[in-house]
């Protein structure tokens, strides 16, 4: 059994997913990047301001990389994009508890500051959101193909209804209008 096997085919879900990973990429990497621009240091915590957040260049570096992944994850699209989008999400979340706790310490070599992790937290829900759109909600519509995959029996059903239910017949419509004239 693959993991593509249990998840259900490309949807028109797929563009929120392929959307919210680019967007969020694409984000991270222009931060990451203009990190690089200004020749940081890899572990300096001097405080070092870019876009307003601290940073420093192993900060640059992993923007860099995290982006790129989601970047990655949006060309492939599908369920993978909205996977690696719950994935990243839920780390930046993480990273932002584990951040509120370093502020001040030397174990803070990221140089992360409150704006760093309010970013963490806010970026971190933003792609978790996208990634999860569709997918997680208790009144799933019934065309959905992640309900149809966790109500198999009642998908079938619905759509055996479906098919043995009779086709419409097209009423013809008047090739004239009426004049309004008795």
């Amino acid at each position: 059994m693959e993991l593509r096997d249990e998840l259900p085919l490309d949807h028109r879900l797929a563009r929120v997913y392929r959307w919210g990973a680019a967007f969020c990429g694409v984000v991270l990497l222009v931060f990451g990047c203009l990190g690089f621009a200004d020749s940081l240091t890899p572990f300096d915590t001097a405080g070092e301001h870019v876009a307003g957040m601290s940073t420093n260049g192993v900060l640059s570096l992993v923007s860099v990389v995290v982006g790129l992944v989601l970047i990655a994850g949006a060309v492939i699209g599908g369920n993978v994009a909205s996977t690696i989008n719950m994935a990243v999400g839920i780390l930046f979340l993480l990273s932002g508890f584990v951040h509120i706790f370093l502020l001040d310490k030397p174990g803070n070599v990221l140089d992360f500051g409150m704006t760093n992790i309010v970013f963490s937290f806010v970026m971190g829900l933003v792609i978790v959101t996208f990634g999860m759109y569709g997918r997680v909600s208790s009144r799933l519509s019934h065309d959905n193909p992640y309900w149809q995959r966790r109500h198999p029996a009642q998908a079938a059903r619905e759509a055996e209804t479906r098919r043995a239910a009779p086709e419409p017949v097209p009423v013809p419509i008047a090739s004239h209008t009426p004049t309004g004239r008795r």
